[in-house]
């Protein structure tokens, strides 16, 4: 077990996204610890899966990318989870995320406390808590971890609501979101005619958080911490498609969070990193850091 608060925690969903050339493995929070593994960042990824051909099949996928299954649970009533993905519109990838899954039933285990309770930071998302025992679940992971907890927001309809979105928001300590997912929570909390900066500054001062994270797609993104805002540039690349491009960045982020990088070192490696996912077919493909580094220094 590890005892050392050097690694990151990753909690929720993982699934395979059945598109028109195949299965590809995904999942936010799966897709974001692989990432971290994947730029030598150590990570437990919590998850749930079905004891059938695709929970194997994942399972393989996840130890190939030389990450630990050892918190990865096993459902013999629940099947692995399955997400049908239109990818029609290559920038605007939508889902229908077949329900119940597996992972819609993590519970609670002294290892998994225990792993949650030691780490680092801890990242989490609202889709894991569609179903009433992996949100216990979570909530009770978060009351239990001293760790950084960083809010991937990152909504799937129908699977969310305003009550739901507002409890995880008062767990976090960063949250990062995408600008249409600002502008929903920023619709909960009022006024909407404030700018982007002014939505991001209502959003960190009402749940005193440390840094609140916005991408912004082809247009980058923002950062707002105690110092003030940041913007990055942009990365003009091809794209083939966006799936894990937004959880390749917050791995990118989250790694230099780590290591209290500069916020403005620290959006430019992140939005780099979703480039050059954006620029493969599906969520997981192998970037090298030298690539991130290639890309930030010729742009």
């Amino acid at each position: 077990m590890k005892t050392q608060s050097n690694y990151i925690c990753c909690f929720g969903e993982m699934l395979w996204d059945l598109l028109p050339t195949g299965k590809m493995p995904g999942g936010a929070p799966m897709n974001v610890a692989l990432h971290l593994k994947n730029i030598c960042v150590d990570v437990a990824f919590i998850s749930r899966v079905g004891t059938d051909a695709l929970g194997d099949e994942i399972k393989n996928f996840v130890s190939q990318k030389n990450c630990s299954i050892k918190w990865i649970q096993s459902d013999s009533k629940y099947l692995t989870g399955i997400v049908n993905a239109n990818v029609s519109n290559r920038n605007d990838v939508s889902y229908e995320i077949v329900h119940p899954a597996a992972w819609d039933f993590i519970t609670v285990t002294p290892e998994i406390l225990e792993v949650a309770k030691n780490a680092h930071a801890f990242v989490y998302g609202t889709l894991s808590c569609r179903s009433e025992q992996t949100r216990e679940t979570l909530l009770n992971l978060l009351e239990d971890t001293k760790a950084l907890k960083i809010y991937d927001v990152n909504l799937r309809p129908p699977h969310y609501s305003k009550e739901l979105i507002l409890l995880l928001l008062q767990k976090a300590e960063i949250v990062k979101l995408n600008k249409d997912e600002l502008l929903i929570v920023s619709a909960w909390l009022g006024p909407e005619e404030l700018s982007i900066q002014s939505k991001l500054e209502n959003l960190k001062t009402k749940f005193d958080l440390q840094k609140v994270i916005v991408t912004l797609g082809g247009e980058g993104a923002l950062l707002l911490d105690d110092s003030g805002f940041r913007s990055s540039k942009v990365y003009k690349v091809e794209v083939k498609d966006t799936i894990g491009s937004g959880d390749a960045f917050l791995a990118g982020a989250i790694k230099n969070i780590l290591l209290q990088k500069p916020a403005q070192e620290t959006l430019e490696y992140a939005c780099a990193l979703g480039a050059l996912v954006a620029q493969h077919h599906g969520a997981n493909p192998p970037i090298l850091e030298s690539e991130i580094f290639d890309l930030i220094n010729k742009s």
